[in-house]
């Protein structure tokens, strides 16, 4: 297992992207506190956003050893945002997202908002390391937590936003409709559908409207299905169902939705020719990790393919305090993703 990229400070959630031959990594940033583990996730109770930068991967290539990595040199550019620069945010700031398009930098986060329930902002810069300056107000219809931008760059450039966490992240108080209106706070707590004919809910996903801080029509439910069936996967297929961490990447013409399966603590992946779905389920990307939480992106970079994801080796198993990983994976000749190099 590769060391920390990061060990300063706390990090977490990493969303990677490449902007002009660099990497760079927009985490949640973990902090102490004494809040006591919850499905809620009071516990992890953070107020910031830092921007990392790397010019190299070379050394994690080929899945090394801990003993056998000297970590790349990471420049943190510092905090970018803040809870208190944002009007309508009253705590946790989450995991983040950001996006380059038409020149312009968008970082997307979530956060609860005065009456406790959680909406997605956006904050607007000229740099990938900001300075961002924040909407008053979060994007009109988003809800819940984890989004997740992506800029179709083969096809005029259409952007969408994935989102969606259950329990804590109160993705399953809208099970009557996608709308902040529809919230219902009596599926608040670590609660889903459940037993005979229970559907899995739902990662959610809009269009980006051209100035990428607004939705471009409704919001969409992501439908993920089960290859065995072709059936949306049942709430009760815990190994296989979406509960938070939604990403997206593309490669050749395929769309990948990656995703983390929650309290049974895999990160797994379904495939698609559009954007919006459905899904079919693929497989695992990455086993259970130290740490409750399992949270990623994948991004190419010079020619090789990196997940980013976090655990809590550094924290000595601490829920709360994690750190940013990274290794290589691999695509077999069907497209199927591989933690293993192929012959």
């Amino acid at each position: 297992m590769s060391p920390p990229l990061i060990t300063h400070v706390y990090t977490a959630d990493p969303s990677a992207h490449v902007f002009d031959g660099k990497v760079y990594i927009y985490p949640s940033h973990d902090r102490e506190t004494d809040i006591q583990f919850n499905d809620n996730g009071d516990q992890y109770d953070m107020v910031d956003y830092h921007v990392f930068s790397l010019d190299s991967l070379e050394a994690y290539a080929d899945e090394p050893s801990s003993s056998s990595v000297e970590s790349p040199k990471v420049t943190d550019h510092g905090v970018v945002l803040s809870a208190e620069q944002v009007p309508w945010v009253s705590r946790q700031l989450w995991a983040p997202d950001a996006a380059r398009r038409k020149g312009r930098y968008y970082l997307y986060f979530p956060a609860r908002d005065k009456s406790e329930v959680f909406r997605i902002g956006v904050a607007v810069g000229d740099s990938p390391v900001g300075p961002f300056v924040p909407d008053p107000e979060p994007i009109p219809g988003s809800f819940s937590i984890d989004p997740a931008s992506f800029v179709d760059d083969d096809v005029d450039e259409s952007a969408y936003l994935y989102f969606g966490g259950l329990w804590g992240g109160q993705l399953q108080c809208y099970q009557t409709g996608n709308a902040p209106e529809h919230f219902d706070a009596a599926w608040l707590g670590p609660k889903e559908p459940s037993g005979p004919g229970a559907k899995a809910l739902f990662p959610k996903v809009a269009k980006l409207a051209d100035d990428m801080r607004s939705f471009e029509g409704p919001v969409r439910d992501l439908v993920i299905l089960a290859p065995e069936t072709g059936a949306p996967i049942e709430a009760d297929d815990h190994e296989r169902r979406f509960f938070e961490a939604a990403w997206m990447h593309k490669r050749d013409g395929i769309y990948y939705f990656s995703y983390s399966t929650g309290d049974t603590h895999f990160l797994a992946y379904a495939t698609s020719k559009s954007p919006l779905g459905p899904f079919t389920y693929g497989g695992r990307i990455l086993e259970p990790v130290l740490g409750w939480t399992t949270h990623h992106s994948i991004v190419e970079f010079e020619g090789r393919w990196w997940l980013f994801h976090h655990d809590c080796e550094l924290s000595g198993g601490v829920n709360h305090l994690r750190s940013v990983k990274v290794k290589e994976i691999f695509y077999d000749k069907e497209g199927r993703i591989t933690t293993v190099k192929p012959e």
